[in-house]
């Protein structure tokens, strides 16, 4: 009985071991392979500071009006303020895309606030698209913007998108420097067992960060989260690499 008790106590060690070990950023693979060979597992991570340098902006103008044709004019009618000062901020016109020229109907509504078949209005609208590798001029302009919307302009304005235009270049380095650092920590990891890390038996990268140097932003491209709110990024890269062992 007594060596029975000391079996159970001795797998209830090994299990929270276990338990503790699997919490950590990097794992043991405890199970023999062949001629008493062993791996470790680790993860490596690796980060740049990273600055867009492209900017891609839109704002739609409006016109409104009782009649379409009406509101078409008076929407080609507001387009030059926008352009005019788009161009006062230090952009050309080639840098600027227009989009096709559409419209809604507004209907009138009821007492209880349903619409009816009464056309109210008619709302012509146009997206001018503004490219720019002025990231700096396009984000001051983001924040003068609002003087044309005091000054009653119908317009619609979105937040420029600030992009890296050399994310592929980033990543790769990115991925060199996380796999030397899952190197070190493999390392480090197996001295405290008195190993030798050998070579190199799988890897596997986990997603691509671009996020916001300040934190905060998410955004589901390019395999993970890209940030395209802000000029100033991080970039970020974690990889999985299992090494074999030897006592």
């Amino acid at each position: 009985m007594a060596g029975l008790r000391d079996s159970m106590l001795g797998l209830g060690v090994s299990i929270a071991v276990g338990l503790v070990l699997s919490s950590a950023i990097v794992s043991y693979t405890a199970g023999r392979i062949s001629g008493n060979k062993q791996s470790v597992s680790v993860k490596g991570l690796a980060e740049k500071a990273v600055s867009a340098d492209q900017a891609r902006w839109s704002i739609t103008v409006q016109g409104g009006a009782t009649t379409l044709p009406a509101a078409f004019a008076q929407l080609r009618a507001n387009r030059p303020a926008l352009v005019d000062f788009l161009k006062q901020q230090g952009f050309a016109e080639k840098q600027l895309a227009f989009g096709r020229e559409e419209y809604e109907v507004v209907y009138k509504q009821d007492e209880e606030g349903r619409p009816t078949r009464e056309v109210e209005q008619y709302v012509a609208s146009q997206s001018v698209q503004l490219a720019s590798n002025d990231v700096k001029r396009v984000d001051a302009a983001a924040g003068k913007i609002v003087q044309l919307v005091e000054s009653g302009l119908p317009i619609r304005v979105n937040d420029p998108e600030y992009l890296v235009s050399t994310l592929e270049a980033v990543k790769m380095s990115l991925i060199a420097n996380a796999t030397r650092n899952a190197h070190d920590r493999a390392t480090e990891f197996a001295k405290t067992g008195g190993a030798t890390v050998g070579a190199m038996k799988s890897a596997n990268q986990g997603a691509f960060y671009i996020l916001p140097a300040q934190g905060g932003g998410s955004d589901d491209d390019y395999g993970g989260a890209y940030d395209k709110s802000t000029i100033d990024k991080i970039a970020r890269v974690v990889v999985t690499v299992e090494y074999a062992i030897s006592q």
